[in-house]
Protein backbone atom coordinates (compact mmCIF):
# COMPACT_ATOMS: atom_id res chain seq x y z
CA UNK A 1 0.00 0.00 0.00
CA UNK A 2 1.53 3.22 -1.06
CA UNK A 3 2.07 5.48 2.14
CA UNK A 4 0.34 8.74 2.20
CA UNK A 5 2.79 11.69 2.91
CA UNK A 6 1.43 13.13 5.95
CA UNK A 7 0.48 17.03 5.51
CA UNK A 8 2.70 19.57 7.59
CA UNK A 9 0.69 20.71 10.95
CA UNK A 10 -0.64 23.85 11.92
CA UNK A 11 1.62 23.93 15.14
CA UNK A 12 5.36 24.19 15.32
CA UNK A 13 7.57 24.09 18.35
CA UNK A 14 11.51 24.92 17.29
CA UNK A 15 14.25 24.02 19.36
CA UNK A 16 16.79 26.61 19.44
CA UNK A 17 19.67 24.05 19.31
CA UNK A 18 22.51 26.57 19.88
CA UNK A 19 20.91 28.25 22.82
CA UNK A 20 20.60 24.59 24.43
CA UNK A 21 24.14 23.86 23.63
CA UNK A 22 25.36 27.41 25.10
CA UNK A 23 22.67 26.99 28.19
CA UNK A 24 24.75 23.80 29.44
CA UNK A 25 28.24 25.11 28.34
CA UNK A 26 27.25 28.17 30.76
CA UNK A 27 25.86 25.64 33.27
CA UNK A 28 29.38 23.99 33.20
CA UNK A 29 31.40 26.70 34.02
CA UNK A 30 29.48 28.10 36.67
CA UNK A 31 29.62 24.64 37.61
CA UNK A 32 33.50 25.35 38.50
CA UNK A 33 35.74 22.55 38.96
CA UNK A 34 32.85 20.55 39.13
CA UNK A 35 31.43 18.98 35.67
CA UNK A 36 27.45 19.67 34.98
CA UNK A 37 25.36 16.95 33.85
CA UNK A 38 21.90 17.53 32.61
CA UNK A 39 18.22 16.07 33.48
CA UNK A 40 16.68 14.88 29.93
CA UNK A 41 13.38 13.24 32.13
CA UNK A 42 10.15 13.93 31.04
CA UNK A 43 10.67 14.48 27.07
CA UNK A 44 13.74 16.39 27.87
CA UNK A 45 11.40 18.72 30.28
CA UNK A 46 8.60 18.42 27.00
CA UNK A 47 11.25 19.61 24.39
CA UNK A 48 12.57 16.13 23.00
CA UNK A 49 15.48 13.78 23.73
CA UNK A 50 15.97 13.12 19.89
CA UNK A 51 16.38 16.90 19.64
CA UNK A 52 17.80 17.69 22.22
CA UNK A 53 20.21 14.67 24.35
CA UNK A 54 22.34 14.64 21.06
CA UNK A 55 22.85 18.44 21.56
CA UNK A 56 24.06 18.52 24.82
CA UNK A 57 26.20 15.21 24.16
CA UNK A 58 27.97 16.95 21.44
CA UNK A 59 28.09 20.24 23.86
CA UNK A 60 30.25 17.74 26.15
CA UNK A 61 27.77 16.78 29.07
CA UNK A 62 28.53 12.55 29.68
CA UNK A 63 25.99 12.59 32.74
CA UNK A 64 22.25 11.95 32.11
CA UNK A 65 19.31 11.76 34.53
CA UNK A 66 15.62 10.50 33.94
CA UNK A 67 13.11 9.73 36.16
CA UNK A 68 11.93 6.14 34.91
CA UNK A 69 13.12 3.53 33.27
CA UNK A 70 10.67 3.48 30.21
CA UNK A 71 13.07 6.71 29.64
CA UNK A 72 16.14 5.31 28.94
CA UNK A 73 15.91 3.57 25.78
CA UNK A 74 14.82 6.86 23.95
CA UNK A 75 18.22 8.28 25.83
CA UNK A 76 20.23 5.75 25.02
CA UNK A 77 20.07 6.16 21.16
CA UNK A 78 22.03 8.71 21.61
CA UNK A 79 24.50 8.26 24.40
CA UNK A 80 26.10 5.34 26.25
CA UNK A 81 23.86 3.55 28.61
CA UNK A 82 26.29 3.53 30.86
CA UNK A 83 26.18 7.60 31.01
CA UNK A 84 22.32 7.36 32.34
CA UNK A 85 20.62 7.88 35.58
CA UNK A 86 17.90 6.31 36.30
CA UNK A 87 16.51 8.22 39.40
CA UNK A 88 13.75 6.22 40.80
CA UNK A 89 15.78 3.15 40.90
CA UNK A 90 14.92 -0.42 41.16
CA UNK A 91 11.18 -1.69 42.73
CA UNK A 92 11.50 -5.01 41.30
CA UNK A 93 14.10 -8.11 40.25
CA UNK A 94 12.27 -6.87 36.39
CA UNK A 95 13.76 -3.13 36.85
CA UNK A 96 17.03 -5.05 38.34
CA UNK A 97 17.18 -6.92 35.12
CA UNK A 98 16.47 -4.37 32.73
CA UNK A 99 19.56 -2.21 34.62
CA UNK A 100 21.96 -4.92 34.19
CA UNK A 101 20.51 -6.08 30.42
CA UNK A 102 20.77 -1.84 28.87
CA UNK A 103 23.76 -0.74 31.34
CA UNK A 104 21.79 2.24 32.53
CA UNK A 105 22.48 2.89 36.23
CA UNK A 106 19.96 2.84 39.10
CA UNK A 107 20.13 5.05 42.06
CA UNK A 108 19.47 3.38 44.98
CA UNK A 109 16.77 4.75 47.08
CA UNK A 110 16.34 2.83 50.31
CA UNK A 111 17.64 -0.17 52.16
CA UNK A 112 15.26 -2.58 50.23
CA UNK A 113 16.65 -1.00 46.66
CA UNK A 114 19.68 -2.06 48.41
CA UNK A 115 19.71 -5.00 49.06
CA UNK A 116 17.44 -5.97 46.30
CA UNK A 117 20.05 -4.72 43.76
CA UNK A 118 22.56 -6.76 45.55
CA UNK A 119 20.55 -9.41 45.26
CA UNK A 120 20.79 -9.16 41.44
CA UNK A 121 24.30 -9.56 41.57
CA UNK A 122 25.13 -5.78 42.77
CA UNK A 123 27.68 -3.47 39.81
CA UNK A 124 27.81 0.41 39.84
CA UNK A 125 24.66 1.96 41.32
CA UNK A 126 24.08 5.79 42.97
CA UNK A 127 23.01 6.42 46.21
CA UNK A 128 20.61 9.13 47.19
CA UNK A 129 20.86 10.46 50.73
CA UNK A 130 17.46 12.59 51.76
CA UNK A 131 18.82 15.43 53.23
CA UNK A 132 15.46 17.41 53.87
CA UNK A 133 13.34 17.10 51.09
CA UNK A 134 11.93 14.23 52.29
CA UNK A 135 10.93 12.46 49.09
CA UNK A 136 13.37 9.86 48.09
CA UNK A 137 16.97 8.61 49.55
CA UNK A 138 18.30 6.84 52.64
CA UNK A 139 18.75 7.80 55.74
CA UNK A 140 21.49 9.91 57.36
CA UNK A 141 21.21 7.55 60.19
CA UNK A 142 20.98 4.47 58.12
CA UNK A 143 24.43 5.36 56.11
CA UNK A 144 26.12 2.64 58.44
CA UNK A 145 23.89 -0.03 57.57
CA UNK A 146 25.40 -3.27 56.04
CA UNK A 147 23.09 -3.00 52.58
CA UNK A 148 24.55 0.11 52.07
CA UNK A 149 28.26 -1.28 52.94
CA UNK A 150 27.60 -3.57 50.00
CA UNK A 151 27.04 -1.66 47.16
CA UNK A 152 29.53 -0.14 44.24
CA UNK A 153 28.54 3.19 44.45
CA UNK A 154 29.64 5.91 41.97
CA UNK A 155 27.31 9.13 42.38
CA UNK A 156 26.42 9.99 46.02
CA UNK A 157 23.64 12.44 45.82
CA UNK A 158 20.98 14.58 47.10
CA UNK A 159 18.69 16.58 46.18
CA UNK A 160 18.16 20.78 47.47
CA UNK A 161 14.29 21.42 48.23
CA UNK A 162 14.98 25.52 48.16
CA UNK A 163 17.28 26.02 46.22
CA UNK A 164 15.68 28.83 44.36
CA UNK A 165 15.60 30.75 47.95
CA UNK A 166 17.84 32.31 50.11
CA UNK A 167 17.42 29.99 53.01
CA UNK A 168 19.76 28.43 55.71
CA UNK A 169 18.35 24.98 55.01
CA UNK A 170 20.30 25.40 51.63
CA UNK A 171 23.84 24.78 53.76
CA UNK A 172 22.58 22.46 56.23
CA UNK A 173 21.74 19.89 53.22
CA UNK A 174 25.47 20.50 51.88
CA UNK A 175 26.98 20.21 55.52
CA UNK A 176 24.81 16.95 55.80
CA UNK A 177 25.29 15.45 52.29
CA UNK A 178 29.38 15.89 53.42
CA UNK A 179 28.56 14.22 56.36
CA UNK A 180 27.20 11.14 54.07
CA UNK A 181 29.96 11.18 52.01
CA UNK A 182 32.42 11.06 55.32
CA UNK A 183 30.49 7.66 56.04
CA UNK A 184 29.49 6.26 52.86
CA UNK A 185 32.15 4.82 50.04
CA UNK A 186 31.62 6.67 46.59
CA UNK A 187 33.41 8.16 43.54
CA UNK A 188 31.54 11.22 43.40
CA UNK A 189 29.12 13.62 45.02
CA UNK A 190 26.56 15.78 43.25
CA UNK A 191 24.23 17.82 45.07
CA UNK A 192 22.96 20.95 42.60
CA UNK A 193 20.27 21.46 40.55
CA UNK A 194 20.21 24.66 38.35
CA UNK A 195 19.17 26.82 41.21
CA UNK A 196 22.17 25.05 43.07
CA UNK A 197 24.70 26.17 40.73
CA UNK A 198 23.93 29.51 41.23
CA UNK A 199 24.70 29.19 45.27
CA UNK A 200 28.10 28.41 44.65
CA UNK A 201 31.34 26.50 44.21
CA UNK A 202 30.36 24.82 48.36
CA UNK A 203 27.29 23.57 46.65
CA UNK A 204 29.06 21.80 43.36
CA UNK A 205 31.12 19.00 44.82
CA UNK A 206 32.16 16.53 41.86
CA UNK A 207 29.05 16.89 39.21
CA UNK A 208 25.94 19.12 39.07
CA UNK A 209 22.46 17.87 37.72
CA UNK A 210 21.17 21.08 35.92
CA UNK A 211 17.72 20.76 34.14
CA UNK A 212 15.42 23.90 33.91
CA UNK A 213 17.96 26.49 33.01
CA UNK A 214 19.40 23.94 30.19
CA UNK A 215 16.11 24.59 28.42
CA UNK A 216 15.90 28.32 29.35
CA UNK A 217 14.41 28.48 32.91
CA UNK A 218 16.08 30.96 35.34
CA UNK A 219 15.16 29.64 38.51
CA UNK A 220 17.69 32.70 40.20
CA UNK A 221 18.03 36.03 38.99
CA UNK A 222 22.29 34.91 39.77
CA UNK A 223 22.10 32.41 36.32
CA UNK A 224 19.83 35.52 34.25
CA UNK A 225 22.97 36.88 32.34
CA UNK A 226 24.17 33.25 31.12
CA UNK A 227 20.76 31.38 30.15
CA UNK A 228 19.15 31.84 26.84
CA UNK A 229 15.60 30.82 25.78
CA UNK A 230 15.18 27.68 24.01
CA UNK A 231 11.70 27.16 22.89
CA UNK A 232 9.75 29.14 20.39
CA UNK A 233 6.05 28.34 19.57
CA UNK A 234 4.00 29.45 16.42
CA UNK A 235 0.39 27.88 15.29
CA UNK A 236 -0.92 29.35 12.47
CA UNK A 237 -4.25 31.11 11.73
CA UNK A 238 -7.45 28.63 10.53
CA UNK A 239 -10.08 31.18 10.07
CA UNK A 240 -11.22 34.70 10.44
CA UNK A 241 -14.58 36.11 10.96
CA UNK A 242 -16.40 39.48 11.91
CA UNK A 243 -18.21 40.20 14.69
CA UNK A 244 -21.07 42.42 15.48
CA UNK A 245 -21.63 43.96 18.62
CA UNK A 246 -22.79 42.11 21.03
CA UNK A 247 -21.92 38.25 19.66
CA UNK A 248 -20.11 36.51 22.05
CA UNK A 249 -16.73 34.36 21.54
CA UNK A 250 -16.23 30.73 22.83
CA UNK A 251 -17.10 29.00 25.49
CA UNK A 252 -20.09 30.70 27.51
CA UNK A 253 -19.39 33.97 26.16
CA UNK A 254 -17.18 34.93 28.14
CA UNK A 255 -16.20 37.48 25.50
CA UNK A 256 -19.02 40.08 24.17
CA UNK A 257 -17.46 42.15 20.99
CA UNK A 258 -17.95 46.04 22.29
CA UNK A 259 -17.70 46.85 18.62
CA UNK A 260 -17.15 45.60 15.33
CA UNK A 261 -14.35 43.12 15.38
CA UNK A 262 -12.36 40.82 13.02
CA UNK A 263 -11.05 37.80 14.60
CA UNK A 264 -8.92 34.68 14.20
CA UNK A 265 -9.19 31.22 15.35
CA UNK A 266 -5.93 29.54 16.14
CA UNK A 267 -4.89 26.35 15.88
CA UNK A 268 -3.43 25.83 19.51
CA UNK A 269 -5.63 24.90 22.73
CA UNK A 270 -4.74 23.37 26.23
CA UNK A 271 -4.39 19.53 24.97
CA UNK A 272 -1.34 21.32 23.11
CA UNK A 273 -0.06 22.86 26.99
CA UNK A 274 -1.35 26.25 26.26
CA UNK A 275 -3.55 25.75 29.31
CA UNK A 276 -6.61 27.77 29.93
CA UNK A 277 -5.47 29.71 33.19
CA UNK A 278 -3.58 31.46 29.95
CA UNK A 279 -6.23 32.96 28.23
CA UNK A 280 -7.44 36.35 30.07
CA UNK A 281 -5.13 39.22 29.85
CA UNK A 282 -2.74 37.21 27.38
CA UNK A 283 -1.87 37.33 24.02
CA UNK A 284 -0.73 36.22 20.89
CA UNK A 285 1.78 37.96 18.26
CA UNK A 286 2.68 38.61 14.74
CA UNK A 287 5.65 40.40 14.06
CA UNK A 288 5.58 42.09 17.35
CA UNK A 289 2.06 43.00 17.33
CA UNK A 290 -0.13 42.32 20.14
CA UNK A 291 -2.88 40.24 19.33
CA UNK A 292 -5.17 39.45 22.71
CA UNK A 293 -6.82 36.40 23.05
CA UNK A 294 -10.59 36.47 23.32
CA UNK A 295 -13.10 33.93 25.79
CA UNK A 296 -11.62 30.49 27.28
CA UNK A 297 -9.04 28.83 25.57
CA UNK A 298 -10.86 25.37 24.11
CA UNK A 299 -8.59 22.55 23.79
CA UNK A 300 -7.77 23.08 20.32
CA UNK A 301 -8.37 26.87 19.64
CA UNK A 302 -7.93 29.60 20.82
CA UNK A 303 -9.67 33.49 19.36
CA UNK A 304 -7.72 36.58 18.85
CA UNK A 305 -8.41 40.06 18.41
CA UNK A 306 -6.82 41.33 14.97
CA UNK A 307 -7.13 44.72 15.06
CA UNK A 308 -3.63 45.22 15.23
CA UNK A 309 -2.97 42.57 12.28
CA UNK A 310 -5.46 43.50 9.75
CA UNK A 311 -3.83 41.79 7.14
CA UNK A 312 -3.94 38.17 8.29
CA UNK A 313 -5.32 35.44 7.19
CA UNK A 314 -5.85 31.83 7.18
CA UNK A 315 -2.65 29.96 6.96
CA UNK A 316 -0.46 32.82 7.96
CA UNK A 317 1.14 32.05 11.20
CA UNK A 318 1.20 33.38 15.01
CA UNK A 319 3.60 33.69 17.82
CA UNK A 320 3.09 31.95 20.59
CA UNK A 321 4.71 33.13 24.00
CA UNK A 322 6.41 30.53 25.47
CA UNK A 323 8.82 31.98 27.17
CA UNK A 324 9.19 30.41 30.65
CA UNK A 325 9.97 33.06 32.74
CA UNK A 326 7.89 35.80 31.92
CA UNK A 327 5.28 33.12 31.57
CA UNK A 328 5.49 32.19 34.47
CA UNK A 329 4.95 35.62 36.06
CA UNK A 330 2.10 36.14 34.42
CA UNK A 331 0.64 32.92 35.29
CA UNK A 332 0.26 30.56 38.23
CA UNK A 333 2.06 27.69 36.43
CA UNK A 334 5.68 27.18 37.03
CA UNK A 335 8.11 27.50 34.50
CA UNK A 336 8.91 23.51 34.97
CA UNK A 337 5.23 23.14 34.39
CA UNK A 338 4.95 24.78 31.18
CA UNK A 339 7.70 23.11 29.77
CA UNK A 340 6.37 19.56 30.69
CA UNK A 341 3.02 20.26 29.73
CA UNK A 342 3.65 20.64 26.18
CA UNK A 343 1.39 18.14 24.09
CA UNK A 344 1.72 15.67 21.59
CA UNK A 345 0.50 17.57 18.44
CA UNK A 346 2.98 20.71 19.35
CA UNK A 347 5.86 18.24 19.24
CA UNK A 348 5.81 18.51 15.31
CA UNK A 349 9.59 20.30 15.60
CA UNK A 350 10.87 22.67 13.44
Amino acid sequence: MTEIALPPPSLRLTVDRAALAANWQALDRLSGAAAAGAAVKADCYGLGVDTCVSVLRDAGCTNFFVAHWSEVAAVAAHVPAAQIAVLHGPLSEADCAYAKASGAVPVINSLEQAALWSASGGGRCHLMVDTGINRLGIALAEAGDPRIAALDIDILMSHLASADEKTAMNRMQAELLEEAAEAIPHQRVSLANSAGIALGASFAFDLTRPGLALYGGIPRSELADHIQPVAQVQAQVLQTRHLAPGEGVGYNATFMAPTHMRVGTVSIGYADGFLRLRGPGNALFAQGRRLPILGKVSMDMVVIDLAEAPDLAAGDWVDVPWDINDCAQQNTLSPYELLTVIGGRLRHRG
